[in-house]
């Protein structure tokens, strides 16, 4: 663990339900989460959640971060006010700093340009190709995606999204990463007594 936080993007209509996995078990093994949004002006998400970002998003270091994570939000696909997050994440991916980008996020990061060249996944294929990109060669489906520092995920795959962030950054891998998928995306009680051996709940 570097110590760096993780920042989470936070905007008016996030998807609350994609990245509860993700941030809960990184906070868990002791990563710090840090809220950011374009300023630091309260957002509120498709629940309803308020929430008041930690900080903003031109504040925001690549150099000072583990991770970029850009949940889903309306306002990818009905505006251009979260283009800035998708700049953001072209910084930090050209310093070697991952970014995790899960349903509308990875269309903004499709307009961007920066699904051209690497593997990713979303909702469906269309949905990407909608957006223009030169991409569309690299779309795999399947449930979540990693290539090199980037994670791409579709909406109805928040356990998969979080596993992969877990194994990029260390958090879990082999036996005891397999196991926190089955437990939590199966709901496998075997699995179970194999995170608690390896005190990993």
């Amino acid at each position: 663990m570097t110590g760096k936080p993780v920042h989470l993007a936070v905007y008016d209509t996030l998807a609350d339900w994609e990245t509860g996995h993700a941030t809960a078990h990184l906070a868990r093994a002791g990563h710090t989460i840090r809220t950011v949004g374009t300023s630091t002006a309260p957002v509120t998400s498709t629940g309803g959640l308020r929430i008041q970002p930690d900080a903003a998003l031109d504040d925001v270091r690549p150099e000072d971060s583990a991770l970029l994570i850009l949940p889903g939000a309306d306002l990818w696909d009905t505006s251009d006010d979260l283009a800035p997050f998708a700049r953001k994440a072209r910084a930090f991916l050209a310093a070697g700093v991952p970014v995790a980008a899960i349903c509308g996020a990875t269309a903004g990061l499709a307009r961007e340009g920066l699904l051209d060249d690497r593997d990713h996944t979303s909702a469906v294929s269309f949905y990407l190709a909608a957006t223009g990109y030169a991409g569309g060669e690299r779309y795999v489906e399947t449930d979540a995606v990693t290539d090199g520092a980037l994670v791409t995920a579709g909406p109805t795959e928040p356990v998969a999204f979080a596993r992969e962030i877990l194994r990029l950054l260390g958090v879990y891998e082999g036996e005891v990463l397999d196991a926190w998928y089955r437990l939590f995306h199966d709901s496998d009680a075997a699995a179970y007594a194999v995170l608690e051996k390896a005190g990993a709940l």
